[in-house]
């Protein structure tokens, strides 16, 4: 007979010799390493293989969908710009970086993947950065040239050579070039991108991520097929085949969640509808227009969606999921969610830019516990590390998550000192999150370690004070951070965001709080906000609260 506690064991992935926890999914083969390839061929061999869907077509299917103006390209014609723009690009040399700034279109993918091809580095960052912000990324990845539009170009250093991606000679560069791609000498241990980190605790570092990286990572999403369940959507994008599932892409295409889920979509042949910049009401009006099947979505969207009135008026009856990832989604709106929308599975993911932007993830007909960001990816070792003693421990028990698999980071550019910091022995990637894992081998997030409120001798976690927040009918929105006490050395304080039409003061949103939790992780100061700072991830800017709060006078209990 089999003993209970080890066959507990395997279901957790946890082995108790080595005190380290395994994928529960079969592992992924993968190319061999010494094989010349990039990750753009990688992914684009996987489109062209028997197992796309029955009603894929490179000339009819529909690739990319500009929300705004309703643009289209097949597959078919996105391979070909990819073609004639990588001959036009052939003056990059190998390793060459490339700096992008612009905001989501139909010439991004297709530079991204002309890019790639070539053997350059694709270093994209976020439109909406300062020209001072945007210095420090040059600085840190030194780029060979810039892509940009002509309405940003004037943020960019002046002797910086720029493509501007909306003028006449980039166009004919999509069209003049050879029609077949042809592979350059790319090595898998090459660098195929430098993706900047949400820089939430101080300034961004540039994230070293190998065409190796990006292909474990694809390989990995190709074998599970996560959306390969999703029923007939009725027509919609490829002028009603309705075979081919259709997403929508809200999040940016710059951050390291878009980056990836674009090669998914890629290497599956599904449909993606592509919006420049965030909008609430063009992004439910877009679901409704297209039929839109899946979006892969941060949790403010997810919060918004539950809270808005606007909803109703919109027809989302062809959204069946949405995978949640970037930052945690508090179990509380959640709950509301799957109330308002019981026919949209709702689940998380979890990964850092660090891991190639996937670590965790539910698949197939495995369960949907909401509180849980799923399950270790394939071809991935994690370990829980105590804080304190540096012991490794087994399922229940809350630590610091360490990861290492053939995803994680080549390291930061020109930071050896953070690269250091941020590895353990043997190839650990330190995460700086506080987690633990179930007897079934699910993740659980509890908080960052950095961003525990450290109040006496206690410590409070901000992302459950923040649910209760989320739970209240008067707030549309919360955050909650360390500010510097004499006596307690922190205390947590709330910053609030009102629903529309709400005057709920200070002293009762305290009340509220504190008869939920215990004496020591209640609320002792409060700030009303117009808006939560966030990343372009969902995830909250603590750091830029913290500055505010202790410069502005707040409410105090």
């Amino acid at each position: 007979m089999a003993d209970p506690q080890s066959q507990s064991q395997s279901q957790s992935g946890f082995c108790p010799r080595t005190k380290t926890y395994h994928s529960l999914r079969p592992a992924v083969h993968l190319p061999p390493p010494s094989q010349p390839l990039s990750v753009a061929a990688y992914t684009l061999s996987l489109l062209r293989s028997p197992t796309t869907p029955a009603a894929f077509s490179l000339d009819s299917t529909t690739f990319l969908i500009d929300a705004a103006t309703d643009r289209r390209l097949t597959f078919s014609t996105f391979l070909r710009q990819v073609a004639s723009l990588s001959a036009a690009l052939r003056s990059l040399r190998r390793n060459d970086v490339a700096f992008i700034v612009a905001p989501s279109s139909l010439h991004i993918p297709v530079l991204y993947f002309s890019l790639l091809s070539v053997g350059a580095v694709v270093s994209p960052s976020n439109p909406l950065s300062t020209p001072a912000e945007l210095a420090h990324q040059i600085a840190v990845c030194n780029p060979a040239v810039a892509f940009t539009t002509a309405s940003l170009a004037g943020k960019l250093p002046p002797d910086l050579p720029v493509v501007l991606l909306d003028s006449p000679e980039f166009l004919s560069m999509l069209e003049s070039g050879d029609s077949e791609l042809r592979d350059a000498a790319v090595e898998q241990s090459d660098t195929a991108a430098i993706l900047f980190s949400s820089g939430t605790t101080g300034k961004v570092k540039g994230v070293v991520l190998t065409h190796r990286n990006l292909i474990s990572l694809i390989a990995g999403m190709y074998q599970t097929k996560i959306f390969d369940s999703l029923p007939n959507s009725g027509g919609g994008a490829n002028g009603g085949s309705g075979d081919i599932p259709i997403s929508l892409f809200s999040l940016p295409l710059f951050h390291v969640f878009g980056f990836f889920m674009l090669l998914r979509v890629t290497a599956v042949g599904e449909t993606v509808v592509l919006m420049e910049k965030f909008d609430f009401v063009k992004m439910l009006e877009a679901v409704q227009k297209h039929r839109v099947m899946f979006m892969p979505v941060s949790p403010p969207l997810v919060v918004a969606l539950t809270k808005s009135d606007l909803v109703s008026k919109y027809d989302l009856s062809s959204l069946q999921r949405l995978g949640s990832g970037g930052a945690p989604l508090l179990k509380e709106v959640a709950d509301r969610f799957n109330a308002k929308f019981p026919q949209i599975e709702l689940y998380q993911g979890y990964g850092l830019t660090e891991t190639s932007g996937a670590a965790t993830k539910t698949v197939g007909t495995e369960a949907i516990k909401i509180e849980s960001v799923g399950r270790l990816a394939e071809n991935l070792e994690a370990k829980i590390i105590d804080p304190e003693t540096g012991e490794s421990l087994p399922p229940g028990k809350q630590g610091e998550l360490w990861l290492r698999g053939p995803t994680i980071m080549k390291g930061y550019v020109g930071d050896d000192a953070a690269t250091a910091a941020t590895f353990g022995p043997d190839g650990w990637l330190k995460t700086g999150d506080l987690c633990y894992f179930d007897s079934e081998g699910y993740l659980y997030i509890v908080d960052r370690l950095k961003e525990l409120i450290k109040y006496k001798a206690y410590q409070v976690p901000p992302a459950e004070l923040e649910q209760i927040l989320l739970s209240l009918p008067d707030i549309a929105d919360a955050a909650v951070i360390p500010y510097p006490d004499e006596e307690a050395g922190q205390i947590p304080m709330g910053y609030i965001v009102r629903k529309p039409g709400s005057n709920v003061s200070a002293a009762q949103i305290m009340d509220s709080v504190a008869k939920q939790v215990a004496p020591y992780k209640k609320l002792r100061r409060i700030a009303f906000i117009d808006a939560i700072p966030r990343s372009a991830a969902g995830k909250i800017l603590r750091r830029e609260l913290v500055a505010h709060a202790v410069s502005k006078p707040s409410s105090k209990l």
